[in-house]
């Protein structure tokens, strides 16, 4: 089932979000219906307060970069319960968008490379470590899951020049061709 995404200004957006359970209820329901939403949205990773619950889980395919890079394209994971253990003092500005913002894209700097402990969808522990892209768009899924958006990392003048849009976002007057929630 797609679900609605949850916009810009809606407070599930800024909550630090809670570990679950084994015992979730639906959880691999859950987990489905938001690959089928991020698919739908045309995204590479969803976090599950995006879909409007505050809990610490996460789903990321990098399935439509296989073309340009096989291991990319080979990337697909379930984070539950994640936490970053390391980051790399390193950093690479890149470019970024939200399903939850929609229409902007930003230069973002994040860690090159991340060291992250997390359960798969079996609950099996891993750590591991990524670098490059796969690391962005780890550390901006992850990101929701603290309460933060991307836009909170871009520079002091590139946020106040963003504000009208955000502002527009909130109130609804934002296009998507997906279901959204405005706040």
């Amino acid at each position: 089932m797609i679900l609605p995404i949850y916009t810009y200004g809606n407070a599930v957006l800024r909550k630090v979000a809670e570990p679950i359970s084994a015992d979730y209820p639906q959880l691999s329901t859950l987990i489905d219906n938001m690959f089928q939403t991020m698919y739908h949205a045309e995204g590479v990773g969803l976090a599950a307060p995006q879909v409007g619950l505050p809990i610490r889980l996460l789903v990321i395919d990098l399935a439509p970069f296989k073309e340009d890079d096989p291991e990319l394209g080979a990337f697909k994971v379930v984070m539950i319960n994640a936490n970053i253990l390391d980051r790399s003092e390193e950093e690479v500005v890149g470019e970024e968008g939200c399903l939850s913002i929609p229409g902007i894209h930003e230069n973002v700097p994040r860690a090159q490379k991340i060291k992250i402990q997390y359960m798969d969808a079996d609950f099996k522990e891993h750590i591991e470590e990524f670098e490059g892209y796969k690391a962005r768009v780890v550390q901006h899924e992850y990101d929701h899951l603290e309460g933060n958006l991307f836009t909170d990392k871009v520079t002091p003048i590139r946020r106040q020049l963003l504000k009208s849009r955000l502002t527009n976002i909130v109130k609804g007057k934002a296009s998507a061709s997906y279901k959204t929630k405005s706040a």
